[in-house]
């Protein structure tokens, strides 16, 4: 597999030193997983939550300090540092900008957690207050809002700087994670096996994410086409919704930023916002402003006790949101480096400043309103008797009530129809964001000059869809997504790595003084 060079000489497109370990590793654990679904998942389980309860409060701190160091490289010294040549303009326009953000850093997820996610806190809330009440959905819609916060976009984000910094500044031909900290462990470590060992468990994480994401984020497209056909869930149906996703984002991998993912981004956002206006025409529109803004009031008055709350006390045991919060942000460091490396990559341009808040502020922004919208439509089909929402979440089958909700509206076969549209392309440019992001991980291209191999794309979105088919067919999803968490920790470790790797470079390079615009 190559290209070739001029003279006839055979140029390998993919880093097999890194990639190969990382493939075989999932496919190691994988096989296991698969044969002893069961058995392995209540292992994995136990192992996992044994890690929460062990460090629950250290996911907390780890969220808030990320916060602390997105604030301080933003308006400090290091913020105004610009990401290329301060002469010229970014690459893309700011809506551009934020659009490929926000479809990135969301994704279909936002869909499922802003519309069943307040009935999981309403079911079990905290503080001691009485499940099913007016307090507790008040609680659960604020607390939905709360995950789609500045936490976890800072866990997503502040990894970049570092890998914005090599790429753009240094113009290193390599835009890996161990390269971001050459200024740290030195060359011998980062072109030895060492650095190696940083870059496997990125691809580990990264390829276990994105098998995952393409095999659980199915059914959210599935549940609503079977209540559209009238027909059952099976396994092939969900392989039809699979392949045709797996056609768009290879697609959208294919054709690369400018005319893929771009345009794919930019476009969800209106088919989103017209969606929104849909609902408040037809739906509940005027009890939907209402209950966002009596939620948004409610999440500022509480956002600092849902920041550090871990129950240690143990108030009438323990809630549903406590446990999902560390779970959250367990995941959020997962899928930190993913985000990070392809906000660097889209990033020329930008000062580190507007890197960080333009991901801090604009996808918290939308998905505010997406939960406003989604879940005060949730909450009032509740109320009004239309569908028995908690009933459905508290039978362990949230998924049925996406559709269950869509359905009490008027024209609901157009609404479902947008909603799987929109869930759709949400789905595709994750995917395909991962698809690039990896290629151009494991690309031997220089990527400060070129775009990752076409072609390579290509071969990662199929690695990564045969992943996920094969677990999806033989089982092993489950436990690979808890494997999954896990990888989070190690990962938490390389991200402070990085932070202090940018602050370094820059000072190294005093590049607060030499790169940045000139004041008109």
């Amino acid at each position: 597999m190559g290209t070739k060079r001029k003279g006839g000489q055979q140029k390998r497109l993919i880093d097999y030193p890194i990639f190969v370990p990382s493939l075989l590793i999932i496919v190691a654990i994988s096989i296991p997983l698969s044969m002893y679904e069961n058995e392995s998942l209540e292992i994995l389980n136990a192992i996992f939550n044994k890690l929460i309860d062990v460090f629950s409060w250290g996911y907390l701190w780890y969220a808030i300090i990320l916060v602390g160091a997105a604030i301080y490289l933003s308006f400090s010294k290091y913020g105004k540092v610009v990401l290329g040549n301060p002469a010229e303009k970014p690459r893309f326009t700011l809506f551009e900008y934020a659009s490929i953000l926000i479809a990135m850093g969301l994704g279909s997820t936002i869909m499922r957690t802003g519309m069943t996610e307040w009935a999981n806190v309403a079911v079990n809330p905290p503080f001691g207050v009485d499940p099913q009440s007016t307090e507790a959905i008040l609680w659960g819609n604020s607390y939905s809002m709360f995950l789609w916060s500045f936490q976890t976009f800072a866990i997503f984000v502040m990894a970049a700087p570092a890998m914005g910094y090599i790429l753009h500044v240094r113009r290193s031909p390599v835009m890996r994670i161990s390269e971001a900290c050459r200024v740290i462990f030195g060359d011998r470590f980062t072109d030895g096996f060492g650095g190696k060992m940083l870059d496997v468990i990125f691809l580990i994480s990264i390829l276990a994410g994105a098998a995952v994401t393409l095999g659980l984020g199915a059914p959210i497209v599935t549940y609503n086409l079977a209540e559209l056909l009238n027909i059952e869930i099976n396994f092939t149906l969900t392989l039809i919704v699979t392949i045709v996703w797996v056609a768009l984002f290879s697609v959208s991998a294919y054709l690369g930023i400018e005319r893929g993912i771009k345009r794919l981004s930019t476009l969800n956002m209106y088919l989103a916002g017209a969606f929104a206006l849909i609902i408040m025409l037809i739906g509940p529109g005027v009890f939907i402003l209402n209950y966002f803004t009596d939620s948004m009031g409610f999440l500022i008055s509480n956002y600092v006790d849902m920041s550090f709350h871990t129950n240690a006390l143990s108030i009438d045991g323990s809630s549903h949101m406590e446990r999902q919060t560390i779970f959250w942000f367990a995941y959020n460091a997962t899928w930190a480096m993913l985000h990070s490396v392809f906000a660097a990559k889209i990033s020329y341009g930008r000062t580190i400043k507007e890197m960080i808040l333009t991901y801090l502020m604009a996808p918290t922004f939308i998905s505010w309103v997406a939960t406003g919208v989604l879940g005060g439509l949730g909450v009032n089909s509740y109320l009004s008797g239309d569908v028995p929402v908690l009933d459905t979440v508290a039978n362990n089958d949230a998924m049925q009530a996406i559709p269950d909700i869509l359905s009490s509206l008027p024209f609901s076969t157009v609404v479902i129809i947008l909603f799987i549209v929109i869930a759709m392309i949400f789905l595709t440019t994750t995917l395909d964001s991962t698809t690039y992001t990896i290629a151009s991980y494991t690309s031997t291209e220089n990527m400060s000059k070129v775009e990752p191999s076409k072609y390579l794309r290509i071969i990662v979105a199929a690695v990564i869809t045969v992943l996920a088919l094969i677990l999806m067919r033989i089982g092993g999803l489950p436990p690979l997504e808890v494997v999954s968490g896990m990888m989070g920790i190690p990962i938490i470790i390389i991200q402070f790595f990085t932070i202090y790797a940018v602050i370094k470079m820059i000072d190294e390079d005093k590049a607060w003084k030499t790169n940045v615009r000139e004041k008109k």
